[in-house]
Parts: structure tokens; sequence; C-alpha cells
């Protein structure tokens, strides 16, 4: 597997965990913010479906998902959600950053769309908390 193949495989690998975050965010999210929610999910699930395909196109065996993923603290209502959403997109967005220099033509581009798309949601997501500012100056990079 090549640098790049092993990129794809943790993008793929963050995906299936935004997968699976999505459902308990989206638990606990008012009437207004719950579309939120369901768009990043199904964002996450095509993209995760498209790595999927990629890899099966090129006979690769990827990681399923996991059964379930331990959340990084507990989500109890409005405001654990909200910031669970925040991470799961800057964590994701890490993933994809972290894929450019390792990556060309279709993938890389795969790779910058994902960063972009996780980056503008995070900031979405950090405004609906009430963050002040709602960005950062280098999604995805280390803190």
């Amino acid at each position: 597997m090549t640098t790049a193949d092993e990129r794809l495989a943790a993008g793929l690998a963050a995906e299936h965990a935004a997968v699976f975050a999505y459902g308990t965010v989206g638990a606990y999210l008012p009437a207004p913010l719950v579309d939120g929610a369901r768009q990043a999910e199904a964002e996450h699930r095509r993209r995760r479906d498209a790595l999927l395909l990629s890899a099966s196109n090129k006979s690769q065996n990827p990681a399923p998902a996991e059964p379930a993923y331990a959340l990084p603290f507990p989500v109890v209502d409005q405001a654990t959600a909200v910031r669970l959403a925040v991470q799961v997109e800057e964590r994701t967005a890490a993933v994809w950053r972290a894929a450019l220099p390792d990556t060309t033509g279709e993938h890389r581009k795969f790779a910058l769309d994902a960063l972009v798309d996780a980056a503008q949601r995070a900031a979405r997501w950090r405004r609906a908390g009430g963050a002040n500012p709602g960005t950062v100056a280098l999604p995805g990079a280390p803190a």
C-alpha cells in the first residue's frame, strides 16, 4: 500500500467515525439544528461511499466501519452535541489535510474538497455554539 493509499484509508476511517458521531449529535439538537446534522451525516456518508467504491475499483479491501466508536466526551445536551460536531469536523479536516502532500490528481482534489468541506462545516457548528470567532486560521492544522 502506498502512502497515498494509506492516507485515503485514514480518510475512510475518519468518515466512518464521523457518520457514527452524527447519530449522537443529532439526538441532542433542537429542530433548527437537526437539518445541519443530517446534511453533515449525508455528506460524510457520500464521501465514505466514494472511498469504498474507489477502493473496490482498485481491488483493495478497505477496513470496514467499527461496530461502535468511543466518543471523546459524554454528549448530554445541545452544547455538548455542538461541541462534538465541531470536534468531528476538526478531526476529519486534520486527516484530509495530512493527505494533501501524499496525494495527486483526483485523490488530491478529493482530499482538498473534503478538507474545505469539513472546515466550513466546523465554522458553522462553532457559530451555532456561540463561538467567536467562528473560524480558525489553518483548518486541519495541529493546534
